[in-house]
C-alpha cells in the first residue's frame, strides 16, 4: 500500500518584530542585523511618544502656507523677541569637530562611496538618508549596515572588476548622519497600522546599533553627531531635543552627547534661526545654508505672488540680496551663539576630459569658499573628493591655524525683514525653463531608478534640483510669465511645457542614448514632472508624490518576538 508523505513548505525567513511593528520590506540576513527585536522597540517607542508632535507641527506647517498664500509674509515672531535678544549661548563646540573646514557630503549606500568619502581628507562626511539618497528599501537598509560598520571601523568593500580592496585610512573624516525630513513617511515599517515617520526609523536604527561606540567619549564630545534638514519651525527643533534626550536617557549616555547642526534651508526658518539654536542649544553644532533647498522653499512660500517670481535658476546665486542676507544673518546668529556657522554646497565634480573647463570649475569654486570664509563661514561643504584640496586650501590660508572663527566679530550691516524677502533680480527664459525641465527629468528618472546623488552636466545633483526645476516651471505656468525666446516674448502655458517637454526628452535620448533611455525609467519620469508642473496646486515635495512608485511590499517578512 502507497504511503503519502504530507510535505510543509518551510516558512520563509521573517524579522523578529515586537507587537505592533510590521516589516514589509524584503527579508535579508544582513537587513536582519540592523532590524533587531530591540532596536524595532526602540524606533516604535519613539514614534508613539512623538507622532502626536509631528502631526502637529506638519498641520502648522500647511495652516502658515495657507496665511502665506493669502498674503501674508515671514517675519520674526514677536512673541519670542526675548529669546532673539536675550543673553545666552549654546553649549561650547566639542574638541572633536571644532574644525570643519571642509565637509563632503553623499549617499549613505553605496559602500564604496561612504569608504571614499571617509578617507577623502574632509574633516566630516555627512552620510545622507535625506536628499542624496533615494530612500528605496535596499538603499535605507544597506546604509544602516554601512555606517554600522564605518563606526566599528571595519567597513571594507572589494570592488572584483578592478581587483581592488577599500577600507578605512588612519585618519577617517568625522562622521555626521543626515535623517530624513519630519514629513516623510517609512511605508515598508508599519508601527501600530501606519507607516513609521522616516527620520525616527533612520535615527532610531542608527542610535541604536551605534550609541555603544561613542559611551566611551561620555563628556568627551565625541558624538553621535547629525545633520537636521527641512525645519520650518523652532516647534519641530523642539521635537528634536525631546528625540535626543530620550536617547541618551534610555541609552545612559551624558545629556548632550549627541550634537546636530541644522540645515537652514526653508525661508520660514531663516526667521526663526536664534528659536532654533535656543531649543537645541544643549545639543547645537550650528547651523548650515541650505541654499538650492532654501531657493526651492522661496518660490514654494510665494508660489502664489506673481510679484515673487525667480529668474532663471542659474541666476540664482548668492550675489543674490536675499541669499547674500540669509547667509550674513545665519553667520551673525551662530557666532553670537557660540557655534559653527556653516557654508553651502559646491556642487562641481571633476572634468576628466577637459583640463581648462576644470581648472575654469575649480576657479568657481574657489572664488565662492573665499566669498564664503571672508564672510565668516567657519567651514563649507562639497560634493567630490576632487575639490577637497582646493577648499581646505582657501580655508585654511583665510583661517591661518585656526579651526574656525566663532570667535569672529560680525561682518556686515545688520540684516532685517525686507533683506531676506527682497525679490531677486534677472531674466526669464524659455531657455531657463528648458533647463529646469531637462534636469528635473533626469535626476527624477535616476531617483526612480535608485540613485539619489545624480551627475548632471558636470554638477552632483540631489533632490533639491528637481525641486527647484519643478517649481520654478509650476510658478511659471501658475502665472502666465513672460519668457524671453531670443528676444521674442512668450508666455509660459500648458502648451509652451508640453512641446518643451517633448523635445527635451528627445534631447535627453540623444544625450544617454537610445539604449539606456530605453531601459531607464525617463519616459515615466517625464510624464511625473509634467504632471506636477502642471498641477492645480503645487505639491509640498516631488519625492513624497513620487514615493509609492519605489515601495516595494513584501508579504509575510515579520513575526512576533517578546522583549
Amino acid at each position: 500500500m502507497a504511503t503519502t508523505t504530507a510535505l510543509t513548505a518551510a516558512a520563509p525567513p521573517a524579522y523578529d518584530t515586537p507587537e505592533g511593528v510590521d516589516i514589509r520590506g524584503r527579508y535579508g540576513p544582513e537587513f536582519a542585523s540592523i532590524l533587531t527585536c530591540d532596536a524595532l522597540a526602540f524606533v516604535a517607542s519613539l514614534q508613539r511618544e512623538f507622532r502626536g508632535a509631528v502631526r502637529y507641527a506638519m498641520e502648522r506647517r500647511r495652516e502658515a502656507q495657507r496665511r502665506y498664500d493669502a498674503g501674508e509674509l515671514p517675519r520674526f515672531d514677536p512673541a519670542t523677541r526675548p529669546v532673539r535678544e536675550g543673553d545666552w549661548a549654546c553649549a561650547p563646540v566639542p574638541p572633536a569637530i571644532a574644525d570643519r573646514t571642509v565637509e563632503i557630503t553623499g549617499p549613505a549606500e553605496p559602500r564604496k562611496m561612504v569608504i571614499n568619502a571617509l578617507n577623502s581628507g574632509a574633516k566630516v562626511f555627512m552620510a545622507d538618508f535625506e536628499d542624496a539618497l533615494s530612500p528605496t528599501w535596499e538603499n535605507l537598509m544597506r546604509g544602516q549596515v554601512n555606517l554600522r560598520d564605518a563606526v566599528a571601523g571595519t567597513i571594507a568593500f572589494r570592488d572584483a572588476a578592478r581587483g581592488r580592496e577599500y577600507r578605512l585610512n588612519d585618519r577617517p573624516a568625522t562622521l555626521f548622519v543626515r535623517p530624513r525630513g519630519w514629513h516623510l513617511p517609512e511605508a515598508h515599517v508599519l508601527i501600530d497600522g501606519e507607516p513609521a515617520i522616516g527620520c525616527l526609523v533612520d535615527f532610531g536604527l542608527y542610535f541604536f546599533h551605534n550609541h555603544a561606540a561613542f559611551r566611551a567619549g561620555q563628556g568627551g564630545g565625541f558624538g553621535p553627531f547629525f545633520y537636521l534638514p527641512k525645519m520650518e519651525h523652532s516647534r519641530e527643533a523642539r521635537i528634536w531635543k525631546a528625540v535626543f534626550e530620550r536617547a541618551e536617557k534610555g541609552a545612559g549616555i551624558g545629556r548632550g552627547s549627541i550634537k546636530a547642526t541644522v540645515l537652514v534651508e526653508t525661508l520660514p526658518a531663516v526667521f526663526q534661526m536664534e528659536e532654533i539654536l535656543h531649543e537645541l542649544r544643549e545639543h547645537s553644532a550650528g547651523l548650515n545654508c541650505g541654499r538650492w533647498d532654501y531657493i526651492f522653499s522661496y518660490v514654494k512660500t510665494f508660489r502664489a505672488r506673481p510679484d515673487r517670481l525667480l529668474p532663471d535658476r542659474a541666476l540664482v546665486g548668492m550675489a543674490q540680496h536675499f541669499m547674500r542676507s540669509y547667509s550674513h544673518l545665519l553667520i551673525h546668529t551662530c557666532h553670537r551663539r557660540r557655534v559653527h556657522a556653516m557654508g553651502g554646497m559646491a556642487a562641481q565634480i571633476p572634468i576628466k576630459d577637459d583640463a581648462a573647463a576644470n581648472e575654469a570649475a575649480l576657479e568657481l569654486v574657489r572664488k565662492d569658499k573665499l566669498r564664503e570664509v571672508r564672510a565668516g563661514h567657519d567651514g563649507t561643504w562639497a560634493a567630490h573628493p576632487g575639490l577637497i584640496p582646493a577648499i581646505r586650501e582657501v580655508f585654511e590660508g583665510h583661517l591661518g591655524g585656526r579651526p574656525n572663527q566663532i570667535d569672529a566679530a560680525a561682518v556686515g550691516d545688520a540684516v532685517v525683514t525686507e533683506d531676506l524677502l527682497q525679490p531677486p533680480r534677472g531674466a526669464r527664459t524659455v531657455e531657463g525653463l528648458r533647463h529646469n525641465t531637462r534636469v528635473g527629468v533626469q535626476y527624477l528618472a535616476a531617483w526612480l531608478s535608485g540613485s539619489g546623488s545624480v551627475p548632471l552636466y558636470n554638477l552632483m545633483e540631489d533632490a533639491a534640483t528637481a525641486e527647484i526645476s519643478r517649481v520654478q516651471n509650476w510658478q511659471w505656468l501658475r502665472h502666465g510669465t513672460a519668457l524671453d525666446a531670443g528676444g521674442v516674448e512668450v508666455r509660459a502655458t500648458p502648451e509652451l511645457l508640453a512641446r518643451v517637454v517633448e523635445e527635451e526628452m528627445a534631447r535627453v535620448e540623444a544625450e544617454v542614448g537610445a539604449e539606456r533611455f530605453r531601459r531607464g525609467r525617463y519616459a515615466e519620469a517625464g510624464r511625473i514632472f509634467s504632471r506636477q508642473c502642471t498641477a492645480p496646486e503645487l505639491d509640498d515635495f516631488l519625492t513624497l508624490d513620487a514615493y509609492n512608485l519605489i515601495v516595494v511590499h513584501h508579504p509575510a517578512a515579520s513575526s512576533s518576538c517578546k522583549l
